[in-house]
C-alpha cells in the first residue's frame, strides 16, 4: 500500500471499487467490487413522520467539514453489535487526505459543543459515496442523513452510494441493485457537476422542504 494515494482511491471510486479492511489494526487493505450493491435513490428518499418532527425540532447543530478527522476515528471505534471496524490506518489516513483535496466531506451533529455523531463519504462529479457513520445520541443516525440528501440535492448529485444494505438503511428507501445497473447510473453520476458546498447551512424545515420536493 505504499504507493497507493488518495488520487489513487479517486480513480478506484470512479470504477466503483471501494477500499475495506479485515480490521482496524490490520495495515492491508484491499478493494471491493460487489455484485450487489445498495444505493439511497435521492428522488425517493424516505423520512417517517416521526424523523420529520425530530428533524424539525432540530435537536442538533448541524455542520459540515469542521470535525472531519473526529468523525473518522468516531466512525472507527468499535461499539454495540460492532466489534471490528473496517476503517484501519492506512484507510484512515487515505480519506483524511481525500477530505484536504476537497473530495471526502463529513455532516455533523453537535449538541452543546460536543460532536454526538455524523457520517463522512467521498464525492466525485454528481456521486457521493457514503463510508460510514456514528451515532451517541439518539437518533444521530438518521438527523444526519437526512441533512446530508437534502445537501446533495440541493448540490445537483445524480448518486448516493450505500455499498451495502443494511437494516438502518432500509427505512429511508434504499435498495439493493445489480452490478451492472450500478455501473451505469456511476456513469451517469459521473457526467454530472455538482457541488457539495452549494448551501452553506439549512436548518431541519428547509432540508425536509428540499426533500419533499424532489419526491
Amino acid at each position: 500500500m505504499a504507493q497507493f494515494d488518495a488520487r489513487d482511491l479517486l480513480s478506484c471510486y470512479a470504477r466503483g471499487v471501494f477500499p475495506m479492511a479485515d480490521a482496524r489494526d490490520d495495515d492491508r487493505v484491499f478493494l471491493i467490487d460487489p455484485e450487489r450493491r445498495g444505493v439511497l435513490p435521492l428522488e425517493s428518499f424516505h423520512v417517517s413522520r416521526r424523523l420529520a418532527r425530530t428533524v424539525r425540532s432540530e435537536p442538533y447543530e448541524i455542520r459540515t467539514d469542521t470535525a472531519f478527522h473526529a468523525v473518522v476515528l468516531a466512525c472507527a471505534e468499535a461499539g454495540s453489535g460492532r466489534a471490528e471496524t473496517w476503517i484501519n490506518h492506512p484507510i484512515e489516513n487515505l480519506y483524511v487526505r481525500l477530505h484536504e483535496l476537497g473530495f471526502a466531506h463529513t455532516v455533523e451533529c453537535w449538541q452543546d459543543g460536543e460532536l454526538v455523531g455524523g457520517l463522512y463519504g467521498v464525492s466525485l462529479q454528481g456521486a457521493f459515496f457514503g463510508e460510514s457513520m456514528f451515532s451517541r445520541r439518539r437518533d444521530a443516525s438518521k438527523v444526519s442523513p437526512v441533512h446530508l440528501v437534502a445537501r446533495l440535492l440541493v448540490g445537483g448529485y445524480r448518486l448516493l452510494d450505500a455499498q451495502f444494505m443494511t437494516e438502518h438503511l432500509t427505512q429511508f428507501g434504499a435498495v439493493e441493485i445489480s452490478r451492472l445497473d450500478y455501473h451505469r447510473r456511476l456513469a451517469l453520476a459521473l457526467s454530472a457537476e455538482a457541488d457539495f458546498q452549494r448551501v452553506e447551512a439549512m436548518g431541519g424545515a428547509a432540508a425536509l422542504q428540499v426533500i419533499s420536493h424532489a419526491s
